[in-house]
């Protein structure tokens, strides 16, 4: 068989794993969280925290999908014509026109672009969170930021072009095999590392204070058979007034994360609530099984990239000759850009039912649905989330259920547990 055959026939075995490993990982059956106690929720709301909610989204709206479409186009500008191309030549020239110059220079020259053409919206993005004051950064410290975020993005980007493109010249018929293995490898690497190296670069954190909090944390994660090293508070009131919590990690570097401002603005009870739903993310292994998911599809991403890039009339609009030269990046990564447009709607529904198990696993270990409920509240209150957004939004890129519907979950399972 040739290594296209192969290849082919490594697709579709990747392609059955993801199918199995989304139906046996994903909670595809949600708790009941009827539409009329959604509807009773919103009436329920503030009518002023409504509005501003909705406000305040419709104005992130046109700059945020506007961003999409023009990196959607320049991705193809450079990707589907030989603009790409002759740019990753042109930064590689003062270096003999080296591969490795190409690689690395090049791609990133590339993927630079990319982002100072859409900087602009994220420049905007950040005027409007200022104008409403969810901002606490300023332009200074946005501005620290992100090229924090460049230079993070730069390291990790230049390991991978680079292990990525010797490997093409040592196995110039078989690289899309070793690619797509060391692509999973990077993917799970990652899990370890961001939380460790990289997360820093942005916050601060330190242990939870001790405490009655602290205590009732720890020994509530303890109850629920969740081993966490420690329950760490992000200095996130420096850049945001937005109140969060997250866990990430995995084994050793696992952890659970609380905003500062989430424990300056809610209750103790709700950030009871708030730490039992990241439980319930440790409990049922959600790290490592986005990691797993991430993983395969990274190399099954590679594997199609390789068949699909040997598409005659697509490496003739790129002016490449091969999708393995380092000048056919800018290709890629169109492929790649298309391919993560199309993806969105499914990746944010595995979201959405993953976050709604979380809830529910909340819901039973506090046994508190007032707590949750006041803290779905807070939450929409603090972070300016519009309660029940748009139908043809929330289903392409909402990772979380709305307000409603969560608080719906909640009074839901009051009814059934007699609370």
């Amino acid at each position: 068989m040739t290594p296209r055959g192969w290849a082919l026939l490594t697709l579709a075995g990747l392609t059955v794993a993801l199918v199995v490993l989304a139906a046996l990982l994903i909670p595809w059956h949600r708790p009941p969280a009827p539409r009329a106690d959604q509807l009773a929720a919103l009436g329920d709301l503030p009518a002023e925290q409504v509005a501003k909610g909705r406000e305040f989204r419709a104005a992130l709206r046109p700059g945020g999908y506007t961003a999409l479409a023009v990196g959607l186009l320049v991705a193809l500008a450079l990707g589907l014509t030989p603009l790409g191309s002759r740019l990753i030549e042109l930064v590689a020239r003062p270096f003999g026109g080296h591969w490795a110059a190409q690689a690395v220079l090049g791609g990133l020259a590339v993927v630079l672009v990319a982002d100072l053409v859409t900087l602009p919206f994220a420049a905007w993005r950040q005027s409007v969170l200022t104008r409403y004051g969810l901002s606490t950064n300023g332009w200074s410290g946005w501005a620290v930021d992100l090229l924090k975020s460049y230079a993070v993005s730069a390291v990790i980007g230049a390991v991978a072009l680079f292990g990525f493109y010797a490997v093409i010249r040592l196995a110039p018929r078989w690289w899309w095999a070793f690619g797509a293995g060391g692509a999973a490898l990077l993917v799970v690497l990652l899990s370890f590392v961001l939380p460790v190296l990289v997360e820093p670069v942005f916050n601060r954190f330190t242990p939870m204070e001790q405490g009655q909090l602290r205590t009732e944390l720890m020994s509530m994660a303890a109850r629920d058979g969740v081993p966490v090293r420690d329950v760490l508070v992000a200095d996130a009131s420096r850049r945001t007034k937005a109140v969060n919590a997250y866990v990430s990690g995995l084994g050793p570097t696992r952890r659970v994360v609380v905003y500062d401002t989430l424990l300056t603005e809610a209750t103790p009870a709700e950030v009871t609530a708030v730490v039992a739903h990241e439980l319930g993310h440790a409990k049922d292994s959600d790290v490592a099984a986005g990691t797993l998911t991430g993983a395969l599809g990274a190399a099954a991403a590679v594997v199609a990239l390789y068949l699909l890039g040997s598409w005659g009339p697509l490496l003739r609009l790129a002016g490449v000759d091969s999708v393995a030269q380092p000048s056919a990046f800018p290709l890629l990564l169109a492929l790649v850009t298309v391919a993560g447009l199309v993806a969105a709607p499914v990746q944010a529904l595995m979201s959405r039912r993953v976050e709604a198990r979380a809830d529910a696993h909340a819901l039973a270990l506090t046994r508190d649905p007032e707590a949750f409920e006041s803290m779905q509240r807070r939450l929409g209150s603090v972070n300016l989330g519009d309660p029940d957004p748009p139908r043809w939004e929330y289903l392409y890129s909402a990772s979380h259920p709305s307000t409603v519907e969560r608080i719906a979950a909640a009074r839901a399972y009051a009814r059934e547990s007699g609370r």
